[in-house]
């Protein structure tokens, strides 16, 4: 049961972007559609999950002084992989996250999770955690890259989806409608959460 609720807990108690408000960057910044927002999510789930597992592992070993460096090389070393292999077999993937695969190093929800998690727990739960968080944070991107998708151009995962004569909010694709698309996302979110409390 504690397995689950370690895994469960990034699906919505812990939602990276809505729910520990954390890695706003990329969320806001690769969402311009579904397909770039499951891409980097898929990035940061192998990113997470392996490095957590490796973190768990070494935990013992790395000293104190020096565990925040060796959690970033750990990270570092799992990003270069992700980099290399979308760029080897997804190219258009690769492409159009640009600077931001790289940038996944720097992520504090991975690097938080390393040091809040990893650091303090066994593999299995820590690979759990990983996991969870990633997917959670997968699903954000994703959802929230379908809502710009459709509003600013009237497709999803690149496919027509909208009426002909409809007329995209070009906006939504933009730097704004990634804030605005955010803010009602977590508007509808606390909503929600403030009825399950009463």
């Amino acid at each position: 049961m504690k397995l689950l609720r370690t895994f469960t807990k990034g699906l919505w108690e812990e939602l990276p972007p809505f729910r520990l408000v954390l890695g706003l960057c990329p969320v806001l910044a690769v969402t311009k559609s579904a397909e770039t927002g499951l891409g980097m999510g898929l990035a940061v789930i192998f990113v997470l999950t392996c490095s957590n597992v490796l973190v768990s592992c070494l935990r013992n070993v790395i000293p104190r002084k020096v565990r925040i460096a060796s959690y970033i090389v750990i990270i570092a070393s799992f990003v270069v992989m992700v980099e290399l292999a979308s760029q080897a077999f997804f190219y258009k993937i690769y492409e159009s996250l640009g600077i931001f695969i790289p940038l996944i190093v720097v992520n504090c929800i991975i690097l938080g999770r390393a040091e809040a998690f990893a650091s303090r727990n066994g593999i299995i739960p820590s690979a759990l955690d990983g996991l969870g968080i990633g997917l959670g944070f997968t699903m954000s991107l994703t959802v929230l890259g379908a809502i710009r998708e459709i509003l600013g151009a009237g497709t999803l995962f690149g496919t027509q989806v909208m009426w002909s004569s409809f007329r995209p909010f070009t906006f939504m694709v933009e730097a704004p409608g990634a804030f605005i698309s955010l803010g009602v996302l977590l508007a509808l979110m606390n909503a929600f959460s403030k009825t399950q409390q009463s």
